[in-house]
């Protein structure tokens, strides 16, 4: 029997989920807050344990006409420009994993997305519709959006960091500060030197800082990710305008091609944003109304893993889903599925936030370790299935 699933959110994660529930043959309801369906312009790293999916779901070809392969990924030093570490994507990544390594702007994900989405009859997309609120009963989920009732088999809380399904479940919580505040910022890469960037995924190390950027539509422009540990502006926003005075004083003294970077940058593409930590969930949900993505287990950018991680939940929400006694126990076993690897995501993107930032005998120390790390290590993030996740139930 299809279920009737409703959906809170139409992000990455909530279209995502709703395409693999559309597959299974349920009947979806999503409804999206905003009069539109848009995200931050801002780039994502789409690595093989999402692009799997992904390509599933019949994007590939979509993705290709979008998207930009990078040929690896590269770590320097800040100041010197020399090469600490780097490790091989492209053809590679597709062999090792079966499927490629994408960089895309974040808009272009979800239209493309949202494109899939709108042409398939048993999904239909809402916006401009908050659910104010929700309640179970009598084995369905009866909500309210906009003044209007409406029910469904299930809730999913796909509504990102400040989801109003979370805080209703288990209360408002309070994120802590990081001490580190991102910036974002788009460059055209006709403004820039040829040859200045080059096909991979740098990152820049340096004390208290560090400097992230690769190519996105096609190569046309480079997204520029710039994190510093600061404190005395703890805004928790992607849409805060960011000041070119103050990104270009962040990053004095760093290596020119940083320089050139910031220089050309579109200053109106420049944004800046507050980074806040949320420990592991222990429990994610309840009955017939359950969470995903950054609604359960939000995640620093520091392994750019954040939209993968929300990918795989709509995945593995659906097997579980398929191979139901009854749909809260089905939603229990997401949960038990997801919680451990999520967690274990969060934990390591937080780590990195140190790592990345040392100075001193400890960077020297990092380095050295970084230099003689093998691509082995990324076995267990890119070589998960959430596909086949749930083949045990089969």
């Amino acid at each position: 029997m299809p279920l009737e699933v409703l959906i809170a959110g139409g992000g990455i994660g909530g279209i995502a989920a709703a395409l693999r529930l559309a597959e299974e043959g349920h009947n979806v309801e999503l409804f999206e807050q905003a009069p539109s369906f848009s995200e931050a312009g801002a780039g994502i790293q789409l690595s093989p344990n999402c692009t799997s999916v992904l390509h599933h779901l019949g994007l590939e070809s979509a993705l290709q006409e979008k998207a930009f392969l990078p040929e690896g990924t590269q770590i320097r030093d800040w100041k010197s420009g020399k090469l600490i570490s780097e490790s091989a994507l492209g053809d590679t990544a597709v062999r090792q994993f079966g499927f490629p390594y994408y960089h895309i702007h974040r808009g272009d994900l979800l239209a493309l997305m949202v494109d899939a989405a709108s042409g398939i009859s048993n999904i239909r997309l809402h916006t401009d519709s908050r659910i104010e609120s929700f309640t179970e009963q009598e084995g369905t989920v009866k909500i309210l959006i906009n003044g209007e009732a409406s029910k469904g088999d299930l809730l999913i809380g796909a509504d990102g960091i400040h989801s109003t399904i979370r805080a209703s479940l288990w209360g408002e919580e309070k994120p802590n500060f990081t001490g580190n505040i991102a910036w974002r910022a788009l460059v055209p890469s006709a403004k820039l030197p040829e040859g200045l960037i080059r096909p991979v995924s740098t990152v820049w190390w340096g004390p208290g800082k560090h400097f992230v950027h690769y190519f996105v539509r096609r190569g046309e422009m480079v997204n520029c990710v710039c994190v510093v540990e600061k404190t005395g502006w703890e805004v928790e926003s992607w849409t805060e305008r960011g000041d070119y005075e103050e990104l270009k004083s962040d990053f004095h003294g760093w290596h020119p091609d940083i320089q050139t970077l910031i220089d050309s940058a579109d200053r109106d593409s420049l944004y800046k944003w507050a980074l806040y930590d949320r420990p592991p969930m222990k429990t994610w949900g309840k009955g017939r109304v359950t969470l995903l993505g950054d609604a359960c287990h939000p995640t620093l950018p520091f392994m750019a893993q954040g939209a993968a991680m929300a990918i795989e939940d709509g995945a593995v929400l659906a097997a579980c889903l398929k191979h139901r006694a009854d749909v809260p126990t089905a939603l229990q076993q997401y949960e038990d599925l997801r919680r451990e690897r999520t967690a274990r995501i969060q934990k390591g993107s937080r780590r990195n936030a140190t790592i990345f930032h040392m100075s001193g005998i400890k960077a020297w120390a990092r380095n050295l370790v970084a230099r003689k790390a093998t691509s082995s290590a990324m076995d267990g993030l890119y070589g998960y299935n959430a596909l086949e996740a749930t083949s045990f139930l089969e």
